[in-house]
């Protein structure tokens, strides 16, 4: 295989990493954090490094000084970068022959951005795709190396979703290590006209409000549940988290107006009226609520 070097702080970074170790792919240097603050499914790749006798730095910056040097003292003839949620500068695009590999869960090139998995989840997508492609100095704009499928059930939550996608992406990587290996690695250009771009998430897009309909409160909650930040909506100022609900379609409740609580069954498990149905919360912090107010 070409000499390679592996940057990531996620518990995808760590999946496709063990995964290249486990198939016997040598890896030449590791690039990770101790910690994040940002990363929800952050993990750090230092267990792997120690285990598989790998060099590895931990670095807050992955463009400064010395963490540049270290990948320059590595001198790999491509970098696998998945699961980085910083940018990566020019100086270390230039340095392998091959380039950067970046990871992107969406079917580029729609849905670049932020935020990929949660987006499809949130709209009520039926499909997402798994992409790799050659990092340029624009927001998942480089050429694609590999891009499969992945289906998205009514079921999915944010943790299944980021599974299947890790199955599917567990393969392409295998798969195109090996055509690095065997320079059948075949780039193609995005058409830098087409698809879109998804928005950074902020507090009040993951506020749940009782007049959106019950399906759209049910992708909300799925998609920001567990390992992500949970959909939340406010019982007076508390801030209360939803990790799981179901949407019950009915005409039962014409007559009576979103928010209202129309059953109480324990602190994390009620009714709620939304604005064409309702909203089973089946678990959630604990709040105490009382049957006919209103959130």
């Amino acid at each position: 295989m070409k000499k390679t070097l592996f940057i990531g702080c996620v518990e995808s970074s760590y999946v496709l990493l063990e995964a290249m170790l486990k198939a016997g792919f040598v890896v030449a240097g590791i690039v990770t954090m101790e910690q994040s603050a940002i990363n929800a499914d952050f993990k750090s790749l230092v267990p792997l490094a120690n285990e598989y006798d790998i060099p590895c730095i931990c670095t807050k910056n992955v463009n400064d000084e010395e963490t540049v040097g270290f990948i320059r003292e590595i001198s790999p003839e491509v970098i696998y970068c998945f699961g980085w949620s910083r940018l990566i500068g020019k100086e270390i695009l230039s340095i392998p022959k091959y380039g950067v590999v970046g990871f992107h869960p969406a079917a580029l090139p729609c849905n670049k951005g932020r935020h990929p998995l949660i987006w499809a989840l949130v709209l009520g997508l039926k499909e997402t795709a798994s992409t790799f492609f050659i990092m340029d100095e624009g927001a998942d704009t480089g050429d694609i190396i590999s891009q499969k499928p992945v289906a998205i059930s009514d079921t999915d939550d944010a943790a299944d979703l980021y599974a299947h996608v890790l199955e599917v992406a567990k393969e392409q990587v295998l798969e195109f290590t090996k055509a690095f290996a065997e320079d059948k690695v075949e780039p193609k250009k995005q058409d830098p006209t087409a698809g879109n771009a998804w928005r950074k998430r902020g507090r009040m897009d993951g506020q749940i409000d009782w007049r959106m309909s019950a399906k759209a409160i049910y992708n909300l909650v799925r998609g920001l549940t567990h390992p992500y930040v949970g959909a939340h909506f406010m019982a007076g100022d508390a801030e209360i988290k939803v990790w799981k609900c179901q949407a019950i379609a009915t005409e039962d409740y014409v007559n009576i107006e979103p928010g209202k609580i129309i059953k109480v069954n324990s602190n994390t498990d009620y009714i709620i009226k939304a604005y064409d149905g309702l909203v089973h919360i089946v678990d959630s912090d604990p709040v105490d609520l009382n049957e006919g107010e209103y959130l």
